[in-house]
């Protein structure tokens, strides 16, 4: 893919940031919704798995890094305006740092309460130390 074209179409935010959804490649999962800066698109690029610009720590970390759950990024496709990424991906194991495949284990009933619908596939407690 040619990255520098890429990166002419896009347009980060007033931080230099985009979303970015990422997508489960085989069963269409949702599975969580990232920031990227030009330096996690680049690397992402580069290696062919998702790097992430972590707002709350303000740096750059490959998704997986610690907990072995990396993406390997299968397809990119961009919104109409330029301003949105959507990655398919090959996850390995979960994508949530809570144990779960999807970051989007919880489903609110019509009262509003939201109830736990994913299956738990690791312990956070042992990956995370």
């Amino acid at each position: 893919m040619n990255i520098n074209k890429i990166l002419e179409s896009i347009k980060f935010d007033e931080r230099g940031l985009i979303p970015a959804i990422i997508q489960d490649y085989k069963s269409k999962a949702v599975l969580t919704l990232c920031y990227m800066n030009r330096q996690a698109i680049e690397k992402t690029f580069e290696e062919g798995k998702v790097y992430v610009y972590r707002r709350s720590k303000g740096q750059l970390m490959m998704k997986g890094a610690t907990s072995g759950c990396i993406q390997r990024v299968k397809s990119l496709c961009i919104d109409c305006e330029g301003n949105s990424f959507l990655f398919e991906v090959a996850q390995k194991r979960g994508a949530c740092h809570e144990g779960y495949f999807t970051c989007y284990f919880r489903k609110a009933d019509k009262d509003g309460n939201f109830k736990v619908v994913g299956k738990r596939i690791f312990d956070p407690c042992k990956v995370y130390k």
